[in-house]
């Protein structure tokens, strides 16, 4: 594998600000002397023919003390480093001006804990880029776990050619938080420009599995020897680049054969070189030719699509007609080869949990109700068990501020969202509806729903004191419902972290007996039952169609069968 990064630790630099002392060594002892800037350059070219170089790196990272560093922005403002980047720059056009052409020399002076007094580290290579003062950024990198918490890593410029993302800065351009894959794996982000997406490889290639997840707008990218994280599942990562808002907008492409994202036009090809600067009179994207605009192929109507041929007066119209009956002695054969009895079959319809509707707690600020949490098991199942492991929760305080939280962190989320926490089914996050946005924050929609059969022509009841349906009722515990030390639930009963009242989170919003419902031909016949029970009518793409008003078993309110009915927390489909 080629070396992106050029990454060495210089030592025994009296005057780690001295530019001279970082450059070349004085005197003539050639082969005595210690390797220092010029001569790292020198021997690692970025274009050479046989060996002579015919170019060398322009962009260069230096890093110093961080003690050093500190001191001098606290006496000089950072004057210091400040000369000691443009000294660099002048030592660098000087000694190497007939291998740079047009690329202009960049130098940056950072500080880094790590380095003992008298040491400078420097960085160059295909993958080292610094971009120009007024350049702004075309990509934004970040990488997550579980597609909840999600940590930047890089930007990517107009005229950047490569970026190398990794565990560690020693040997990648940028490292990832939480890397799960050691140091042997990298990933290469390749830039054709600023009319192109991005491409992503894996290095090596045949140690990772790495795909783009169209649905979530992500890669996601796997270890193929099998590496798992602490917790026994299979280690992967995951990579989200955000194009900034103000570059051009393209369709992603196909790259490379170990990663698979949806088809669009090649871009034109960029021309041949590292991740160095354009020329400087040049704009951000000079150094990328530009990408013709796309003409809209035209495509011949595919062959099952044909046009029927006009009936003629000698084509017959033909029509379905029923199998002939079978004979009485097949039909005497079947009755005598089973003794089988037929009893009628009682229908029976489903209720089915679908989401669940997340409160504003600010509403119920006098119950003590300080936090909602949603936990879901790595199985993406509702999780009861506060000891239990959790992939993802999902929170709500009494501010109406939703958060993503999993063992990486917590993070503020907004809907519409999805996340996948593990290589299964995602878990939505909806808005609320314009006409519920005063009692709900967001719908959560549930990756695996919770169903229960009814029977036709029975006359149930939903509640908290209900037992029809009570399976469904999957908040009825204190362990989801964080309350505050003086607050009261909505029972009477005092309250107390983590639910020591003993008060669960369907006090909040669900009646003892919030509605009665009834299947019916037509659909499903809802009552309401409690006076201040909100019930709201979604239809089958959990679209608002109506809030339910007065409605009793006299003068129901007729469901269709498919849509839901939301109570409380609770999203309920109704399934003839």
């Amino acid at each position: 594998m080629p070396i992106y990064v050029q990454h060495e630790v210089l030592g025994r630099i009296p005057d780690v600000f001295n530019a001279e002392a970082i450059w070349q060594a004085p005197g003539l002892a050639l082969f005595s002397r210690r390797p220092l800037l010029r001569d790292l350059l020198e021997r690692s070219p970025r274009e050479h023919r046989g060996r002579a170089a015919t170019r060398c790196f322009s962009h260069v990272t230096l890093m110093l003390p961080q003690e050093e560093v500190d001191d001098d922005y606290h006496l000089t403002r950072g004057n210091r480093a400040r000369e000691l980047a443009q000294t660099l720059t002048a030592l660098h056009q000087k000694d190497f001006g007939d291998l740079l052409g047009s690329d202009q020399v960049r130098y940056d002076v950072l500080g880094k804990e790590e380095l003992a007094p008298g040491e400078v580290e420097v960085r160059f290579g295909h993958a080292v880029y610094l971009p120009a003062a007024n350049e702004k950024a075309l990509f934004n990198v970040s990488v997550s776990r579980d597609s909840a918490v999600w940590k930047p890593v890089c930007a990517v410029y107009p005229s950047q050619r490569l970026a190398l993302i990794g565990g560690s800065e020693h040997m990648a351009s940028f490292a990832a938080s939480g890397w799960p894959f050691g140091d042997d794996g990298a990933i290469l982000l390749l830039n054709d420009g600023p009319d192109a997406q991005p491409v992503v490889q894996m290095r090596p290639k045949d140690a990772f599995n790495c795909s783009f997840d169209a649905s979530q707008g992500h890669y996601v990218i796997t270890s193929k020897r099998g590496t798992v994280d602490a917790q026994g599942v299979p280690a992967r990562l995951l990579l989200k680049i955000t194009r900034s808002s103000s570059a051009p907008v393209s369709a992603p492409r196909m790259a490379d054969a170990n990663w698979a994202i949806p088809a669009a036009p090649q871009a034109a090809a960029a021309p041949r070189g590292g991740a160095e600067s354009a020329p400087a009179s040049a704009g951000a994207g000079a150094s990328i030719p530009a990408m013709p605009a796309a003409t809209a192929p035209v495509t011949a109507r595919p062959a099952v699509w044909q046009a029927r041929p006009p009936l003629t007066a000698d084509s017959a119209e033909l029509t379905a007609i029923p199998l002939p009956s079978r004979s009485p002695a097949a039909r005497s054969a079947d009755a005598d080869a089973t003794d089988a009895t037929y009893a009628p079959v009682v229908r029976r319809q489903r209720v089915s949990l679908v989401a669940l509707a997340l409160p504003r707690l600010s509403r119920y600020r006098d119950t003590g109700a300080s936090t909602l949490e949603v936990p879901f098991s790595h199985a993406l199942g509702l999780n009861a068990d506060p000891a239990a492991a959790k992939a993802i929760s999902f929170l709500v305080n009494d501010s109406d501020e939703l958060y993503a939280c999993t063992d990486n962190g917590r993070q503020r989320i907004t809907a519409p969202a999805s996340f996948t926490p593990v290589d299964a089914r995602a878990i939505r996050l909806l808005p609320a509806p314009p006409a519920m946005a005063e009692r709900y924050c967001a719908t959560l929609c549930l990756a695996q729903p919770l169903s229960n059969t009814i029977a036709a022509g029975a006359r149930l009841q939903f509640g908290r004191s209900s037992p029809a349906l009570a399976a469904l009722r999957v908040l009825d515990s204190p362990s989801f419902l964080n309350q505050g030390q003086h607050g009261q639930t909505g029972n009477g009963g005092s309250g107390g972290n983590g639910g020591s009242g003993g008060a669960s989170a369907d006090r909040i919003g669900l009646s003892r007996n919030a509605f009665s419902f009834e299947a019916a031909p037509q659909g499903f016949k809802i009552g309401r039952l409690a006076a201040s029970q909100a019930l709201y009518h979604l239809d089958e793409h959990l679209e608002f169609v109506a809030s339910i008003g007065e409605a009793s078993a006299e003068a129901p309110y007729l469901l269709p069968a498919g849509h839901h009915l939301v109570a409380g927390h609770y999203v309920l489909r109704f399934d003839a």
